[in-house]
């Protein structure tokens, strides 16, 4: 009887430690909000190129730095393709002299690592980065830091080892041969060039439900909070407008895509497209190709284009423009500090490029491995501080209830920028000389401001002249 009754309590000790246990482990548990318009405001968007990311190249190297990214501000992290990528036709190099993995050397082709946008399988992940556990852990580990995660979608084309080519050749896009075929430029009728993958035909129903079945997929059971979609704007427009509306059924989620077109911004499709012409200017003010005034003309023109409650991404980098068309600090020279603040303070969501916020200075290999640098500088301050004033200042908001914009004009239309972001009766005023000269100007403004960069007091009056130093710029609040 006693045996049995010391049996007994040590049972309902364990049993007590172990409802215990488990009452800590849920309350130690994050559970993150969900995603809604609000986090839209005031968000820095972060791309991750886990290949380059780290020397590792993986999903735990970066899940490591994550909470690192709260410094800059970051709450969506955009991952680059996790997906298995296609043997056949693996590419090697880019462009017109492109070559396939398996026209290089033997010795040489292991390193061929391929396109990330050369896509299998959609349902699994790149063994080269890790196993589907540790993605998860990246998710958790995100969404208990207060950030959002969303996917690279590639829905234009797959792989050529893609599962559809042998079950569903109905799928694609064929030739008069009846061949299936690489994506044609719907501008030019030919061709893109990119032979590693095959091209998807949306006019097959049985298509689209897949496809939508694959998306709803990473929400339903790996908890992703939307995606990036790829040259959103080849893939038909209807096939947004059946898909979306169902994958919002099952989560408030958030859809970022890689086009610039407004349709796709309209009754609640896409919540962000790209600034692709905004980028496009700054790039060639840095250059000295356009000036102030263009730029003027270009915020004209987007007013007219897209709607109030529209986002667009503004960006002075990303994994296409880095690897192909230059770094940064190539682009935008002695202007890249001046136009990387713009692209903070502006209307929209700023997107840093793994690397950026390190000072990267070389074009990372695209179809090899390669690794950014990891040591915190001036270009870690310098977002720091402005992730810090988009999301603590109303005058910066850049979603759907965003700040106003309005132009401060200046007597040097062409080299100086000034504007004014309100919102709430919070300010900012951003003022730049965009050129390589010095330039005195006139403002019509007085009184006594903080320049948020340096933390000096600034004086204007509209008496009074300002000289500003070639691409020297202020915040002012």
């Amino acid at each position: 009887m006693k045996k049995s009754l010391i049996t007994a309590l040590a049972v309902l000790t364990l049993f007590s430690c172990k409802n215990e246990t488990e009452k800590t482990a849920e309350n130690s548990k994050t559970e993150i909000a969900k995603f809604s318009s609000d986090v839209e405001e005031s968000s820095v968007i972060y791309e991750v190129n886990i290949r380059q990311y780290s020397p590792e190249g993986t999903f735990k190297a970066f899940t490591k730095d994550i909470p690192k990214l709260k410094e800059l501000g970051v709450k969506i992290i955009w991952v680059m393709p996790i997906f298995p990528i296609s043997q056949t036709k693996r590419k090697a190099t880019g462009g017109d002299d492109s070559k396939f993995a398996s026209e290089m050397p033997k010795e040489e082709q292991h390193k061929y690592l391929g396109s990330y946008y050369a896509v299998s399988d959609f349902k699994k992940v790149n063994p080269e980065f890790g196993t589907i556990e540790d993605f998860r852990n990246l998710v958790k580990t995100a969404h208990d830091n207060g950030m959002y995660v969303i996917l690279d979608w590639v829905p234009n084309h797959t792989g050529w080892d893609h599962v559809w080519i042998k079950e569903h050749p109905e799928f694609y896009t064929k030739n008069a041969k009846g061949e299936i075929i690489d994506p044609i430029n719907p501008e030019t009728g030919k061709s893109w060039g990119w032979s590693d993958v095959a091209d998807l035909n949306y006019d097959n129903k049985e298509l689209r439900k897949e496809m939508t079945s694959d998306m709803l997929h990473w929400i339903k059971n790996e908890n992703v909070d939307g995606f990036r979609c790829d040259v959103a704007s080849n893939v038909p427009l209807d096939f947004w407008q059946q898909a979306i509306p169902q994958l919002r059924k099952e989560k408030n989620i958030f859809m970022l895509a890689e086009a610039w077109e407004p349709e796709l911004l309209k009754d609640g499709l896409f919540d962000m497209a790209y600034g692709w012409e905004v980028h496009h200017t700054m790039n060639r003010i840095a250059q000295g190709k356009n000036t102030v005034k263009d730029w003027d003309k270009l915020m004209e023109e987007n007013a007219k284009k897209y709607e109030s409650n529209d986002i667009l991404m503004s960006f002075v980098d990303n994994h296409d423009e880095n690897s192909w068309n230059g770094t940064v600090k190539g682009r935008l020279g002695k202007a890249e500090e001046a136009m990387t603040a713009l692209s903070y303070v502006m209307p929209g969501m700023p997107l840093i490029y793994s690397g950026n916020e390190y000072g990267l200075n070389h074009s990372l290999k695209f179809f090899e491995k390669d690794s950014i640098p990891k040591t915190k500088g001036a270009d870690w301050e310098l977002r720091a501080k402005l992730g810090k004033l988009k999301a603590e200042n109303k005058a910066l908001s850049g979603g759907k209830n965003a700040a106003s914009y309005k132009r401060i004009t200046t007597s040097n239309d062409e080299q100086i920028l000034a504007f004014e972001r309100e919102k709430d009766g919070e300010k900012i005023i951003y003022l730049a000389n965009l050129s390589n000269q010095v330039v005195t100007t006139s403002l019509p403004i007085n009184g006594e401001f903080v320049d948020f960069i340096t933390g000096k007091k600034i004086i204007l009056n509209v008496k009074i002249n300002t000289q500003l130093q070639p691409w020297q710029y202020y915040i002012l609040n």
